[in-house]
């Protein structure tokens, strides 16, 4: 597996695949032709059919800027992945200088039609869950414990993202006013904080983790700077509980981190052996795996065997097998943002049901990634990030 940096991404939202990654393939592009006049992008699949309400076109114009572009819409997919772009390099006579096909595979990443864009080093000998998990049992060490053997230096670069996390959290908490996009959508987290002020017991929990995780997906739906986990869409859940986790058990920066170590072990081997892309898997692939992260980080904070982080973790993918992708006109809000908050609160609940048993189970984590996989690819595209189907066809204003 890559090192968690792939994972773990600090950028723009309000989408990894149709803002982070597009804005990168960009980059790339005017820095190999910086002899361009102009550049023509057509967009394929999902990134045509969804771009507008992810800012897909102003994440390519901001990234080629300051050379002038022409954007094609093309719904049609291009057979390799969903989200493909097509860029053509123009001199100043019009006349073409390089052509370029790049597809933003989910999480910010891109991949060529051959192959990977670059070939990142794979820093984890493990590829499964089943795999660490054997590790740990051998040397009895717990899972994060691998990271720190594997890529130590990674360390600081987790505070950036812990860092940024609760940066988001902080900023989305105060904000005020209406969602950009034209659904005139209310932010909600202010309102949510200052109520659980009056709650006690579970019902205040469920106020504070929804709040905080509202907080952040409205941050990214804004186009605010968040860190993927695992990806913009999905990117509230895991702070949420670990901030939760934080103030309530009074934890330390090394007990969050080593957590956000564990969580990133999870996504890892999701993104290793299946996808974390809403348009390739649909919306079990970004919420389902983000409550995964965070049902294992909660379950090793709270005291947890590595059994049980592995338990937790397949709670939290497995009851959301077949979980849809279907935001209405295209924006990372209805119904994205609500299932951040609700994410939250069953990864917790996924930690504390798997630490009620000894963490034993029929089905393992890594039978449910490729389940989710063989789900995925089994879904209509309508219900992959198309906002053709469900709740994108059947809203009405």
């Amino acid at each position: 597996m890559e090192s968690l940096r792939e994972l773990f991404r600090i950028g723009m939202g309000p989408s990894s695949s149709h803002t982070m990654g597009p804005r990168r393939a960009a980059e790339i592009f005017r820095t190999r032709h910086p002899q361009a006049a102009c550049v023509h992008v057509t967009l394929h699949g999902s990134l045509a059919a969804t771009g507008k309400g992810h800012l897909t076109d102003q994440a390519i114009q901001s990234g080629l800027a300051p050379l002038p572009v022409t954007l094609h819409w093309d719904p049609t997919p291009l057979p390799q992945h969903p989200n493909g772009m097509t860029f053509v390099a123009l001199d100043a006579q019009d006349s073409p200088l390089a052509t370029w096909t790049v597809f933003s595979i989910g999480g910010g990443a891109l991949r060529e039609a051959h192959g990977a864009l670059s070939q990142p080093d794979l820093v984890y000998p493990k590829r499964s869950l089943g795999e660490i998990l054997t590790w740990t049992q051998e040397t009895g060490r717990p899972m994060w414990a691998l990271v720190d053997d594997m890529e130590p230096e990674v360390w600081s670069y987790l505070r950036q993202v812990w860092q940024t996390m609760r940066a988001a959290l902080t900023e989305g908490k105060h904000a005020e006013g209406v969602l950009p996009g034209g659904l005139n959508l209310q932010r909600k987290a202010k309102a949510f904080f200052a109520r659980a002020r009056s709650l006690r017991g579970s019902a205040r929990r469920t106020a504070l983790l929804a709040a905080a995780a509202l907080a952040v997906a409205e941050h990214n739906a804004s186009g605010g700077v968040i860190a993927t986990a695992p990806t913009c869409g999905s990117a509230g859940v895991v702070p949420a509980v670990l901030a939760y986790l934080e103030k309530d058990m009074g934890l330390k920066e090394p007990d969050i981190l080593r957590a956000l170590a564990t969580a990133g072990l999870v996504g890892n081997v999701v993104r290793t052996n299946a996808s974390i892309s809403g348009a390739e898997v649909g919306c079990q692939g970004e919420i389902g795996v983000a409550c995964a992260m965070a049902a294992a980080a909660a379950a090793q904070l709270l005291g947890g065997t590595p059994a049980q982080v592995e338990y937790a973790a397949e709670i939290g993918l497995e009851h959301h097998l077949g979980l849809t992708c279907d935001p209405i006109l295209g924006l990372v809000q209805v119904p994205c943002i609500e299932r951040n908050a609700f994410a939250a609160i069953r990864a917790l609940s996924a930690a504390e049901y798997a630490l009620l048993s000894d963490g034993r189970h029929l089905v393992s984590f890594d039978t449910v990634v490729e389940a989710m996989q063989q789900t995925g690819h089994d879904l209509p595209s309508l219900y992959r990030e198309t906002s053709q189907g469900g709740l994108a066809r059947v809203f009405r204003r």
